[in-house]
């Protein structure tokens, strides 16, 4: 408190100060110092007064991630809500983001808010909220949120909410199981390596794997929240144990989780880590086995899924980068799968949402009805090889638009060589080239970057796209 006895951060400002809270691509994330149980209520009142303004008076869920201050900051949420006069459902224990998107569509509740910050580092906290539908809030709604942001405004005590603590976590794995059709021996005889980063996927996807018949090798499944001082993100350079496991011959696949679960790595023997976009490939090759349907994808996501829905006669939607994009447009499409190259997918008829525990579940599967290597080895056969990556360059929040706005008046018409066939500006400025590559520039919507990303089908190839992309954009920065 300061001398006036009002509150304040460490960071030097009014701890109740509304403007240091932003939803981003994926909710509010912030370190710690700024991340404070003032303006954590400040959010519960804010969903507080939108679920009003919607004619929602319904129960609200309120989960939260494994990280050491997660469990407060959702009781803090919890007492906001109640004081609104909504009944709240706490989980019993730190818990998956889907599950509890799941919890909400499953209870028919008004909503939920999480609290995690996902694969951030332990020093983060954050909190998103989820509407009815389950499906990420749209800028439409976290816009009202922000707007809305204020100190919290009881009712009188008699109107107050009730709390009551839950198991989401049985019934959410039941529904998996059930979902994919997986029963008791359906895994028998597969070997799954599961590496949960310490995050709120342990005893939950190896818990799901097992009950599915598979034998699981567990790693960092116990509950650390510093996850053991590396951030609990499944990219490669993260899970060289897990790597190790299964090119060792230890395990069949290997899977990961990211923090709260919503995401998912995974490793094949002869493959080692299996780039996200191959993933998204034969995920959806698999699916295409016994079910129909589109895909929906990124734009920062590879044509591959478009050649194998084109040999299925199915159709591609391509979307801004953020999973809210993805959801909106399966919800339009009835898309059987929606992604992005960051390793997060949604299934229809399950939830228009990551999850991280259910692809797990569909990888094992897919890995039982054909192994992935060779899987992987008729789609690149089928429809050719790709290799993609991405460079950054910084470039303060004030000059992204002004970036924007200077490339698309200097479009060129040949890039590293090759002739322009054709933009598309559905999120920055994806220039689609004559030889069957792609490169793209947009803002980063979390950091202070351009991002360029570039595809072909050699990592060569690769590179002098995106020498060429950074190029284009450090001179308008």
């Amino acid at each position: 408190m300061d001398d006036d006895g009002e509150a304040t951060d460490t960071a030097g400002g009014r701890e109740d100060d509304a403007s240091a809270i932003s939803f981003g691509t994926d909710g509010w994330r912030a370190t710690l110092d700024e991340f404070t149980d003032a303006r954590v209520r400040m959010v519960g009142q804010a969903v507080a007064d939108h679920l009003d303004a919607e004619g929602e008076p319904g129960t609200v869920a309120v989960g939260y991630d494994a990280r050491a201050t997660s469990r407060g900051f959702a009781e803090e949420l919890a007492r906001t809500l109640c004081a609104n006069g909504h009944d709240v459902l706490l989980p019993e224990r730190d818990c998956p983001t889907p599950a509890v998107a799941w919890t909400v569509t499953d209870r028919d509740l008004a909503g939920a808010l999480m609290v995690t910050a996902s694969h951030n580092p332990p020093e983060y906290n954050g909190v998103k909220f989820v509407p009815a539908d389950g499906a990420p809030a749209l800028p439409t709604v976290t816009d009202r949120l922000e707007a809305t942001l204020r100190a919290p405004d009881p009712l009188p005590e008699a109107e107050w909410g009730t709390v009551a603590e839950i198991d989401v976590v049985g019934p959410y794995v039941d529904h998996l199981l059930a979902f994919l059709g997986l029963e008791n021996d359906d895994l028998a005889g597969l070997t799954v390596a599961y590496d949960a980063m310490h995050g709120s996927g342990r005893g939950v996807t190896d818990r799901a794997l097992e009950r599915a018949g598979a034998e699981v090798v567990e790693l960092r499944t116990d509950d650390d929240p510093t996850f053991g001082g590396t951030p609990p993100e499944p990219a490669a350079e993260r899970l060289s144990a897990l790597v190790s496991r299964v090119t060792d011959g230890d395990a069949d696949l290997g899977v990961a989780n990211d923090g709260d679960a919503d995401r998912i790595g995974v490793v094949a023997p002869a493959e080692g880590y299996v780039d996200a976009n191959m993933l998204f490939t034969l995920l959806y090759d698999h699916l295409l086995g016994s079910r129909s349907g589109g895909a929906v994808r990124t734009v920062s996501t590879t044509f591959l899924v478009d050649r194998v829905a084109e040999a299925h006669g199915e159709s591609v939607t391509e979307t801004a980068v953020g999973f809210k994009w993805v959801a909106e447009a399966m919800a339009e499409t009835g898309a059987l799968l929606g992604g992005e190259e960051s390793g997060g997918f949604g299934v229809r008829g399950h939830l228009r949402n990551k999850d991280g525990v259910l692809l797990a579940l569909l990888a094992a599967r897919a890995e039982a009805a054909e192994p992935l290597d060779g899987r992987l080895a008729r789609l690149r056969e089928a429809h050719g090889d790709i290799h993609q990556d991405r460079v950054s360059v910084d470039c303060p929040d004030d000059r992204k638009a002004a970036v924007v706005a200077g490339l698309g008046e200097a479009l060129p018409d040949r890039v590293a060589g090759a002739a322009v066939d054709r933009v598309n500006d559905v999120d920055g400025f994806k220039i689609l080239l004559g030889d069957g590559t792609w490169l793209l520039v947009r803002p980063s919507g979390t950091e202070p970057k351009m991002r360029v990303y570039a595809e072909a089908g050699d990592p060569g190839r690769v590179a002098a796209l995106l020498t060429a992309g950074r190029e284009l954009v450090e001179p308008l920065v």
